[in-house]
């Protein structure tokens, strides 16, 4: 039987350009480049007589016809990969590839790190960090640890925290800037603030009752947690800490917490990964681990 199909990676692009709405995303996950998606996409159009996307300003929107074709090409290229794997398995048996933001891997995750070894001895791990969150799990990465709210289409999201946050300052911070005893007195000192949550000092002394705002004081930004608390560490400042991120500056006396209130936030780290595809046994082991830490850490 003679099977009258267009050329794969023509259309390998569309489901990829379809699947982020995005050329260059789609480009970044086939290693080409986004015009090379784009001209594929623009001959599968042809050779269809029909549009696939909208070429909107900004991105991209699925059409009728696109829509009805997705979840085809998905599905075949799912069971292609599932079922070349079944039969000749990989090359090599990789690692357990998990991506984290860089201050839960170091502060949360890390510490936690010879627990799993020891309930999973045989299990070797790949942990790669990142800093800002895309909305998709990227090509090779089993499972990811990211932060916000736990809504990411096609991804399904598993919370691991419950967060506050409150003033964190070295133990000299009373000795260079002046007592830290209430709100108030943090108009003495600088405040450090972590660029990518939602919630940070402006929140905080909303729900604190304090008039004056973080806008008029001076104060440094950092990209990530760990710059923020080894700042405030350092008698830089004072910083936001983050329940899951603090404890152990807290536990060792690293960073004293002057007073409160603690702000909840409804952001939380999530442990995600495409609900699409099954997870290996590895990636399954990590799950459970990671959960069960989870909840212990809730309940301390």
């Amino acid at each position: 039987m003679s099977r009258r199909l267009p050329p794969l990676h023509w259309l390998r692009a569309f489901e990829a350009a379809a699947r982020h709405t995005s050329f260059t995303e789609a480009a970044r996950e086939l290693n080409v480049t986004q015009s090379a998606v784009s001209q594929q996409v623009k001959r599968l159009e042809q050779r269809f007589g029909r549009p696939l996307f909208q070429r909107l300003p900004r991105g991209l929107r699925v059409t009728a016809a696109g829509e009805a074709l997705l979840p085809l090409l998905t599905e075949s290229f799912d069971r292609l990969s599932e079922g070349t794997e079944e039969l000749f398995g990989r090359r090599r048996p990789g690692p357990l590839l998990v991506k984290a933001t860089a201050g839960f891997a170091a502060l949360w995750l890390a510490p936690r790190l010879p627990r799993l070894h020891r309930q999973h001895p045989d299990l070797a791990l790949r942990l790669t960090t990142t800093i800002w969150t895309t909305d998709f799990v990227e090509e090779g990465v089993d499972l990811e640890i990211r932060s916000g709210f736990g809504r990411w289409p096609g991804l399904v999201a598993e919370r691991l925290t419950w967060d506050s946050l409150f003033p964190v300052a070295s133990p000299r911070a009373n000795r260079a800037g002046g007592a830290l005893a209430a709100p108030a007195d943090l108009e003495r000192h600088r405040l450090l603030h972590v660029l990518g949550f939602r919630d940070g000092w402006a929140q905080w002394h909303a729900a604190a009752g304090f008039a004056r705002g973080p806008a008029m004081q001076p104060g440094d930004e950092f990209d990530t947690a760990i710059l923020a608390y080894a700042a405030a560490e350092a008698g830089a400042g004072v910083a936001l800490g983050r329940t899951c991120l603090v404890a152990g500056h807290l536990k060792s006396a690293r960073l004293v917490s002057p007073f409160g209130p603690a702000l909840e936030t409804e952001e939380a780290y999530y442990l995600v990964h495409p609900a699409r595809l099954a997870l290996k046994p590895a990636a399954e082991a990590f799950r459970d681990w990671v959960l069960a830490e989870a909840s212990a850490a809730r309940e301390r």
